[in-house]
C-alpha cells in the first residue's frame, strides 16, 4: 500500500487521453446498470405496496440495500479471484434477468427475492465495475476522469427515476421490469470488449484490513459524515419545508445533485494540477454549511440556497475521497477501494435517514437539521488528521 506518493498529477508534459476507447465502452454498462437500478427504485415499492402495503413496501426496499451493502463487502474477494470482467458481466445478469420475473408473482415473498438478488447484482456492477473503471483512467487525470463517471452515471439516474413511475402509469408494471431488466442484460455485451486486471499475483488489500488501515479509513469516516446529510436531505426535506410551495421543493431537490455535478468536475481538475487532499477539508465544511443553513425550513430561499450550498460540498468530498484513496493503494486493491467508498455511500445514506427521523420527532426539523450539521463537524477530526499525514 502506497500512502505518500506524490500526486502524478504535478508533473509537467502534454496530458495523456482521458475518453479512450476502453473508458468510453465501459460507459455502456454503467448507463445500463444505472438505468436498471434506479428505473426500478421507486416502482418495486409500489408494486410491493399494491398487495401488501406501506409495510411491504419497506421490506422491498430494505431487503435490496441490504444486499447491496453485503455484496459490496464480498466483491473485492471475487474480483481477486475472477478478474474484474467476470464479477461485473455476474452483475449485470442478476440485476437485470430477475427484473425479467418481477411480476411473475404478487407474492410479498417473490417481490423480497427479486430485491435481494438484484441488490447483490448492483454491488458486484458498482464495485467492480467501479475499480475496472479507475483503471482505464489516466494517473494524470484521476480526478477528472472520475467527475466525467459521476456525470455519464448522474445523469441517467435522474432521468430513470421519475421515468420509472411515468411508465409505470402509462404502461403497467410489466413494461418498466422489462425495460429495467433489458437495460442491464443488453450491457453484457459490451463488457467482453473490455480489458480485465482484477485477477492479480499481488495480494489486495482487504474490507477489513482496509477498516484498519488509517490512509483508508479517514477518507472513509469523511466521506461517510457528508453521505448521512444527503440521504437525511432526500428523505425529509419535502417533510421538513412542507409549508413551501412544490416549485421551492423541486429546485432544492435539483438544486443538490446539480451542484454536486459541476464542483465535483471542478474539483477533479484542480485536484489533478494540485492535488486533492486539501479539497476534502472545504467540501467538509462546505457541506455542513448548507445543513445548517437548510434548519430554516420556514425560508424559501434558505431551503434551496442551503441545499445547493451542501451539494456544492459533497460534489467536492465525492472526488477529493475518491481520488486520493485510488491514489493510495496500487491496482490490484481498486476493487477495496471501490468497496469502501460505496459503503461509505449507502451506509452512510441509511443510517442518516434512519437516526434523523428519531431525532425529528424529539426536537423538530430545524434543530434537527442544526444538529446534523454540528456532527458533521466531528469528521474534522479525521480530516485534520489526514492533512497532516499527507504529503500530495
Amino acid at each position: 500500500m502506497t500512502t505518500s506518493a506524490k500526486h502524478p498529477a504535478r508533473t509537467t508534459g502534454s496530458r495523456p487521453p482521458l475518453l479512450t476507447r476502453p473508458l468510453l465502452l465501459r460507459f455502456v454498462s454503467l448507463i445500463g446498470a444505472t438505468v436498471s437500478f434506479f428505473l426500478l427504485l421507486s416502482v418495486v415499492p409500489a408494486y410491493a405496496a399494491e398487495s401488501g402495503g406501506g409495510g411491504a413496501a419497506g421490506l422491498a426496499t430494505g431487503a435490496l440495500m441490504l444486499s447491496t451493502v453485503l455484496g459490496e463487502l464480498v466483491t473485492p474477494r471475487l474480483v481477486a479471484r475472477f478478474g474484474y470482467r467476470v464479477v461485473l458481466i455476474a452483475g449485470l445478469f442478476l440485476l437485470g434477468a430477475p427484473a425479467l420475473a418481477l411480476t411473475a408473482s404478487r407474492d410479498i415473498g417473490w417481490i423480497v427475492a427479486v430485491c435481494l438478488v438484484r441488490g447483490l447484482g448492483f454491488a458486484l456492477t458498482i464495485v467492480a465495475g467501479g475499480a475496472l473503471t479507475a483503471t482505464l483512467i489516466p494517473a494524470e487525470r484521476r480526478g477528472e476522469g472520475l467527475a466525467v463517471v459521476g456525470v455519464v452515471s448522474g445523469v441517467p439516474s435522474l432521468v430513470a427515476l421519475p421515468l420509472g413511475l411515468w411508465l409505470t402509469e402509462h404502461a403497467g408494471y410489466g413494461t418498466v421490469a422489462a425495460v429495467g431488466g433489458a437495460a442491464a442484460l443488453a450491457a453484457i455485451v459490451s463488457v467482453f470488449g473490455l480489458p480485465d486486471h482484477g485477477a492479480s499475483a499481488e495480494r489486495p488489500v482487504g474490507v477489513v484490513r482496509g477498516l484498519r488501515t488509517g490512509a483508508l479509513l479517514r477518507p472513509v469516516l469523511i466521506f461517510g459524515a457528508t453521505a448521512t446529510a444527503a440521504g437525511i436531505l432526500v428523505t425529509f426535506l419535502p417533510l421538513a419545508a412542507g409549508s413551501a410551495s412544490s416549485a421551492v421543493i423541486a429546485s432544492a431537490l435539483f438544486a443538490q445533485p446539480a451542484a454536486a455535478t459541476v464542483t465535483r468536475w471542478l474539483a477533479g481538475r484542480h485536484g489533478d494540477r494540485h492535488g486533492s487532499a486539501g479539497l476534502v477539508l472545504p467540501g467538509l465544511l462546505l457541506s455542513a454549511a448548507g445543513v445548517l443553513l437548510t434548519a430554516a425550513t420556514g425560508s424559501p430561499v434558505a431551503v434551496v440556497a442551503g441545499s445547493a450550498l451542501f451539494g456544492a460540498g459533497f460534489g467536492i468530498a465525492q472526488n477529493a475521497t475518491l481520488t486520493f484513496m485510488y491514489a493510495r493503494v496500487s491496482a490490484s486493491s481498486y476493487g477495496t477501494v471501490s468497496a469502501l467508498w460505496n459503503l461509505a455511500y449507502d451506509g452512510g445514506m441509511g443510517v442518516g435517514a434512519a437516526g434523523f427521523g428519531v431525532l425529528a420527532g424529539l426536537t423538530g426539523y430545524p434543530w434537527a437539521f442544526a444538529a446534523t450539521a454540528a456532527l458533521m463537524l466531528v469528521a474534522l477530526v479525521p480530516a485534520l488528521r489526514d492533512l497532516r499525514h499527507t504529503d500530495y
